[in-house]
């Protein structure tokens, strides 16, 4: 068995590492065209655009390696299959659930491995590349400036443009910073940038420089102007490092993301008892409903029994309407706010979840590709990346689905991230049974005159 287990392991070795490799190629050539743009222009040295996209290689992994699992499984047993090597150890006496265990073996140490890089190493380079996409976006952000949108980044001024036609700027207004002395406003009808050596150059045409002294408001110049050419050193627009604790809920480990959850929940106590004291001091109650429909529901039989109450005369009536309006409003606001409190809950809730899961898919992809691969009894890659991006399609679409659904509140973190993992094991479950009890998993009656006999 120590033989088999080493045999069954060393086979799959081989097509996981292809199929890694070349699912990693085939996404990152596709994050590469979308992302070019961003080094166009920019005067970005080769190393910082090769640590760009050596961080960004992070989440590709994470999604290649389950499908490279499933590939790696279904072309092992699909060639163990077609060489009737598989019929062979059955004669021999080895079950099937034998000779899958090497391969669960395999998928738990990828499982394993793959924990501890969504955890600890993924976050980390998620959070470098944001990091590093900001600066390098900002190294030169006149060079994708968008109408009506405020440019404070330029060294020494603000500039702001109406529209822009091709590589015209129309409406272009500048606002000079930085200066303590004299304060300087410039608007010109159109305008053109261009890089020359070292220097971004700004030509503006057909304009008006305003000056004010700030020490001395008696002190005004007014200068008009055909052509005027404002140079802007490259240097000023370095691209600088910059570090930050603000992070997203993909850039944290999940001891992180447990405290940011504590720290949502703190706040969701909070609001319970603020709630609880607004409606004590309104109603005499502090026992608040769960629900905002409950809670307005009750607010307005309350209203009703003010209105229909003989003993209070109506300066008492308005009082205690205008109260229970206050009230309403304040509880409408709580209500919203603790919603939002609850999905940024559930936003860290998903991301632990699937830091678990994906992981896990790995160990289910192997129980289910062991089975189609001795049901197709074709090694070949076509035929094992063609199942396998099916079933892992199936698998990302429900996956996604569940996360949206758990970040609107529709259901829990847990159900949304490991329901498609379930549906995955059950397909498994009844995949594996079949091909141990050697039935065909699936059976398909054709109709009646396709069986007849000429």
């Amino acid at each position: 068995m120590r033989l088999l287990r080493r045999y069954i392991i060393k086979e799959l070795l081989s097509p996981f590492i292809f199929s890694l490799l070349v699912i990693i190629f085939i996404l990152f050539v596709q994050f590469l065209l979308r992302a070019i743009d961003r080094f166009l222009g920019k005067g970005i040295d080769s190393f910082t655009i090769l640590e760009y996209l050596f961080l960004n290689l992070a989440w590709i992994v994470a999604l290649a390696v389950p499908m490279a699992v499933l590939i790696a499984t279904l072309m092992t047993f699909g060639r163990l299959s077609e060489d009737n090597e598989i019929t062979a150890m059955r004669a021999a006496g080895i079950s099937f659930l034998k000779i899958i265990r090497p391969a669960l073996l395999f998928g738990t140490i990828i499982c394993l491995l793959l924990l501890y890089f969504n955890n600890f190493i993924l976050p980390e380079m998620n959070f470098r590349a944001r990091i590093l996409s900001g600066d390098i976006y900002r190294k030169r952000p006149v060079m994708s400036i968008d109408p009506g949108h405020f440019i404070g980044d330029l060294p020494d001024y603000g500039m702001i443009i109406g529209g822009k036609t091709g590589d015209i700027m129309k409406d272009v207004r500048i606002f000079s910073k930085n200066s303590r002395d004299k304060q300087t406003s410039i608007y010109s009808k159109t305008g053109e940038l261009e890089t020359i050596g070292n220097e971004l150059i700004l030509t503006l045409y057909n304009g008006e420089i305003h000056e004010l002294d700030i020490k001395d408001f008696g002190e005004y110049r007014r200068i008009q102007f055909s052509k005027h050419k404002i140079n802007i050193p490259v240097d000023d627009l370095m691209l600088m490092r910059r570090d930050t604790s603000n992070r997203t809920d993909r850039e944290m480990t999940i001891p992180m993301m447990f405290e940011r959850k504590n720290s949502y929940q703190d706040r969701i106590n909070s609001v319970w008892k603020r709630m609880g004291n607004n409606y004590f001091k309104t109603l005499g109650d502090s026992v608040v409903p769960k629900t905002l429909k409950k809670t307005l529901s009750d607010l307005s039989e309350y209203q009703l029994d003010v209105e229909q109450d003989t003993s209070l005369s109506q300066i008492q009536v308005n009082t205690k309407t205008r109260k229970l309006k206050t009230l309403e409003r304040q509880m409408t606001n709580e209500f919203n706010l603790l919603n939002s409190y609850q999905k940024s809950i559930n936003k860290y809730g998903v991301e632990i979840h699937k830091k678990f899961s994906l992981p896990v898919a790995c160990i289910l992809f192997v129980l289910l590709g062991a089975p189609l691969g001795v049901l197709a009894r074709k090694g070949g890659f076509v035929v094992g990346i063609s199942l396998s991006f099916g079933f892992f399609l199936i698998y990302y679409l429900l996956l996604i689905g569940g996360e949206e659904m758990a970040d609107r509140n529709i259901v829990s973190p847990a159900i949304g991230m490991w329901a498609p993992n379930v549906a995955l094991f059950f397909i498994a479950l009844y995949l594996t049974v079949r091909t141990v009890r050697e039935r065909t998993p699936l059976r398909i009656k054709w109709p009646s005159f396709l069986n007849r006999k000429k």
